[in-house]
């Protein structure tokens, strides 16, 4: 009888431990697509859930942010925007900074966050992060929405700066924020499971990373300058996100110069780095995470 029942098993599901660090099982998250979106679905419906104005604050946020930039650093400060009106020129930095940033925070925190899950049920870590992703995608197509509206608006006005054709590479740098929104969010994420401080100490690194970055200023302010013998310029390029920010702005608001495919080539080298420590140190902790979460 015992035969019969064992010869009559279907296994819909192997569990087995990972021989490999660096494994990516592809397929489990292709089969696990379905709650992939269901995550997604959740981060975007419980972010403003029980809010007055729900979504609108994806619209509210940056635009309350845009004139805070223009009353403090293009009125008092007087930095310049490369000829660019203000609006836009702040507005396309804040559309691709918030983006990363809100990946970045997110994913940093998919241990701990989700210990409960994790705990109860088994399914692939790695769709955790990668719904926080794809979620904060509806979000920014939202931002960027308001990005065109006002630029629509400057065109009709006769204000409107002149794209180019380099704004055609817009998906390439989207992925390219994510992969390093991902990459440095799940290497912090590992950490902060035994570290709990180091959550609080990324989240200042961020809010200051954000002024090492060109979103307030153009990048041609700091061209040739030098400090303590410093190349200021190609330290602020070294920031990977610099090169794609710089590119998305020249692109769409033409403003500036191109910061040149080395650079470039320089950030995606960079994000593909960076994935691949993130899932060795990810597909590592995942192992012994709850015993110390």
């Amino acid at each position: 009888m015992a035969q019969t029942v064992s010869e009559n098993e279907n296994w819909t599901t192997i569990i087995k431990p990972r021989n490999k660090l660096f494994e990516v099982n592809l397929k489990e998250i292709w089969d696990y697509r379905d709650l992939l979106t269901l995550f997604v679905k959740r981060n975007i419906i419980t972010q403003y859930k029980q809010t007055i104005l729900g979504p609108l604050w994806f619209v509210i946020q940056p635009a309350l942010t845009v004139l805070m930039y223009m009353v403090v650093f293009g009125g008092i400060a007087g930095i310049p925007t490369d000829g660019v009106p203000q609006p836009l020129f702040y507005l396309g930095g804040i559309c691709m900074w918030q983006y990363f940033s809100s990946c970045l925070t997110s994913t940093s925190n998919t241990f701990v966050s989700n210990a409960g899950i994790f705990g109860k049920v088994y399914f692939p870590r790695l769709i955790m992060p990668l719904a926080t992703v794809t979620s904060n995608l509806v979000r920014f197509g939202i931002q960027v929405g308001l990005f065109v509206i006002v630029y629509v608006y400057y065109a009709i006005i006769g204000q409107a700066p002149s794209p180019n054709w380099y704004l055609l590479l817009f998906p390439v740098l989207v992925v390219m924020m994510a992969g390093l929104a991902l990459g440095f969010g799940i290497i912090i994420s590992s950490m902060t499971t035994k570290y709990r401080d180091l959550q609080v100490l990324f989240s200042f690194v961020v809010q200051l990373w954000m002024y090492a970055t060109p979103i307030v200023y153009p990048l041609s302010q700091v061209a040739g300058k030098v400090k303590f013998g410093v190349n200021v310029y190609k330290v602020m390029c070294i920031n990977p996100v610099t090169p794609i920010i710089e590119t998305f702005k020249y692109g769409s608001l033409g403003a500036g110069e191109f910061i040149g495919w080395g650079w470039l080539a320089y950030s995606f080298a960079f994000m593909i780095v960076l994935l691949s420590l993130g899932i060795l140190t990810f597909n590592r902790v995942q192992k012994s995470f709850m015993d110390t979460v």
